[in-house]
């Protein structure tokens, strides 16, 4: 990023300090493509499966950094690492929502194309049919 553009992020994080509406709407694009070279650098330590995009975590971090808490930035410096102290948030909120018992967490994760089907022996004497007869083998051997 060039000098002149460092100042001008600076004097818009300043101005946003003092309440200007604008230096919002403003700093997102002089800042854009910075904070997606963060975000990718985040994502790049992250393990692989990430479902999460830069572009995602961009606009996510974004959005916490300009809410309604004034968080009176010192310059561009703090702003970019608030930014990504924002975006390491987000991954590990995202990484405990994943690992929650309600969504399987403490379950060890098969791939659909490395599961077994069920294999049904006989048909079924009451006349279900087969897709009951899966469903009850599911339901059976699941915790």
């Amino acid at each position: 990023m060039p000098e002149e553009q460092h100042r001008s992020v600076t004097r818009v994080l300043w101005a946003f300090g003092d309440g200007d509406p604008e230096a919002a709407r403003e700093l997102l694009p002089m800042a854009y493509e910075e904070l997606r070279s963060l975000a990718r650098a985040r994502l790049r330590l992250e393990a692989p499966g990430e479902t999460l995009q830069p572009t995602a975590l961009v606009h996510e971090a974004y959005l916490r950094l300009v809410g309604d808490e004034d968080l009176g930035w010192d310059g561009r410096g703090h702003f970019f690492a608030a930014a990504a102290q924002a975006m390491r948030q987000i991954l590990v909120e995202q990484a405990r929502r994943k690992m929650a018992k309600k969504r399987g967490g403490d379950c060890a994760r098969v791939l659909v194309e490395q599961a077994e089907p069920p294999r049904i022996d006989s048909p079924s004497e009451s006349g279900r049919p087969a897709c009951r007869m899966v469903a009850f083998q599911i339901e059976r051997t699941s915790p």
